[in-house]
C-alpha cells in the first residue's frame, strides 16, 4: 500500500511580511500533479495545516480547494491538527467527511479510533494523534503524578491505543522528537521541554510525524518528518524540500520526490558594487527568488534596500557584515573624566561605534567642525 506523507502547510503563513498564498497554492498544484502520477492510496497530513489557529478566509479557501481536489480522486485523506492549529476549527464537519474518505482527527479525548485499510499483506490500522501536551493526557486520564513529561504524555496516549503488532499500524502524530534537526521557523519550547522520546513509537510500521520543518528520519525511516513544502524562513536556504513516499507491503520502503518552488530562498553576501553588478545577477533567479542579503561594506548604503529591490525584487532581509556588526565591545562603568578635547571624546565614541578608529581625514573634518562650532558660539 503506497501513501503521500505531507506536514506543516501553514497556509496563511508570511515570512518577513510577505504573504506565502500564492507559492502555497503553486507547490499544492504540483503536489495534486505528484498524487496523480504515484496514484497513492492515501495522503498524510501530520499537522499545521493553517499558520494560525483562526486563519484567514483566503486560507481556508485555498485548502478547501486543495481537499475537494484530493476527494475527486477518491484518495483517502487523513489530517491531524498541529500546534499552529486549532483542533476544533480543524475538526469540524470531519463525521461528514468521513464519507468522502477524508478522516479528520478529533479534540483528543484519549479515544482514538483506527482508520483500517487492506490489500494483499493485510490489514494497515492508521492511527490519527493530534498535538498534544502533558496537560492534555492528565486531562484525560487523571494521573498526575505518571505524566509530567511530553515522553510519559505520548507514551501513556499510545498505550491506550492496546495496538496490535501482529498487523501493520501506522501513526500519524505531530511532536518534537530528540534529537531531530530544527530551523528557525518553527516553534521551540524553552530548554526542549517539548522533547519526546522516538523509542514510544516502537510498536508502528511507520510513523508519519509532522511539526519539524527539515525533512529527516528519526533513527531510521520507519519514524519521519517529511518537512515543509516550502521553505518558511532563511535557515532553510539550503534545504531541499520534497514529499515522502511511503509504500509498506511486507516491508517498508520510503522515498522522495522533490519539490520546486515558484520562488526559491537564497542568500548572498559581499560588497554592494559587487551585487549589483551585471555580471554577478546576470542569468540567475535573483529577480524572482526571496533574497536575504548580508553586506559587508564598512560604512552603510543610503537607501540600500530601494537601490537593491531595483534588482532583487523580492528582497526580504537586509543585514550588515563588518567591523562595526562584528564588535563586541561594551561600553564599562563610566571613568573618571578626564581632561580632553572635543575631538578625542568623539573620536573615543566612533571607534566604540564602528570598531575601528578614525581615519586623518575624518579627525580633520571634526575638528574643523568644531572649531567652526566654537567660533559661531561666540
Amino acid at each position: 500500500m503506497k501513501f503521500i506523507h505531507l506536514s506543516d502547510l501553514h497556509i496563511g503563513k508570511r515570512v518577513n511580511e510577505y504573504s506565502m498564498l500564492e507559492d502555497q497554492e503553486y507547490i499544492l498544484k504540483k503536489i495534486i500533479n505528484i498524487i496523480d502520477e504515484e496514484k497513492p492510496d492515501g495522503v498524510f497530513i501530520a499537522g499545521d495545516v493553517y499558520d494560525k489557529s483562526i486563519p484567514s478566509a483566503e486560507a481556508v479557501q485555498l485548502f478547501d480547494n486543495f481537499l475537494t481536489r484530493l476527494a475527486k480522486r477518491k484518495t483517502s485523506v487523513f489530517i491531524i491538527s498541529g500546534n499552529h492549529d486549532s483542533p476544533e476549527r480543524v475538526s469540524f464537519g470531519r463525521r461528514l467527511m468521513n464519507g468522502s474518505g477524508i478522516y479528520i482527527s478529533p479534540v483528543y479525548d484519549g479515544k482514538i479510533e483506527p482508520v483500517a485499510m487492506e490489500d494483499e499483506y493485510g490489514k494497515i490500522n492508521i492511527y490519527m494523534l493530534p498535538y498534544i501536551k502533558p496537560v492534555h493526557v492528565r486531562t484525560v486520564f487523571g494521573d498526575d503524578s505518571a505524566i509530567s513529561s511530553y515522553t510519559d504524555a505520548l507514551r501513556r496516549a499510545i498505550d491506550e491505543l492496546h495496538v496490535n503488532t501482529d498487523e501493520r499500524n501506522i501513526m500519524i502524530t505531530h511532536q518534537f522528537v530528540t534529537g531531530a534537526e530544527r530551523t528557525e521557523s518553527e516553534e521551540i519550547s524553552v530548554g526542549g521541554t517539548d522533547n519526546v522520546d522516538v523509542s514510544v513509537f516502537d510498536c508502528f510500521d511507520y510513523t508519519a510525524l509532522g511539526h519539524i520543518h527539515r525533512p529527516q528520519n528519526c533513527k531510521s525511516e520507519r519514524v519521519r518528518y517529511c518537512g515543509t513544502p516550502l521553505k518558511y524562513s532563511f535557515s532553510e536556504a539550503k534545504d531541499k524540500k520534497s514529499v515522502t513516499v511511503v509504500e509498506l507491503t511486507d516491508r517498508l520502503n520510503v522515498r522522495t520526490i522533490p519539490l520546486e518552488p515558484l520562488r526559491d530562498m537564497k542568500e548572498i553576501k559581499g560588497l554592494y558594487n559587487d551585487i549589483m553588478s551585471k555580471n554577478f545577477y546576470d542569468g540567475k533567479t535573483y529577480e524572482n527568488d526571496y533574497i536575504h542579503i548580508t553586506l559587508t561594506d564598512e560604512n552603510d548604503i543610503p537607501d540600500a534596500i530601494g537601490k537593491l529591490r531595483t534588482v532583487y525584487h523580492n528582497l526580504m532581509k537586509l543585514d550588515y557584515d563588518n567591523k562595526r556588526t562584528r564588535s563586541n565591545t561594551a561600553v564599562g562603568e563610566a571613568e573618571i573624566v578626564k581632561n580632553k578635547q572635543p575631538g578625542e571624546y568623539f573620536a573615543e565614541f566612533y571607534e566604540l561605534q564602528n570598531n575601528q578608529p578614525m581615519s586623518d581625514i575624518q579627525r580633520e573634518f571634526i575638528d574643523g567642525l568644531i572649531e567652526r562650532i566654537k567660533e559661531e558660539s561666540l
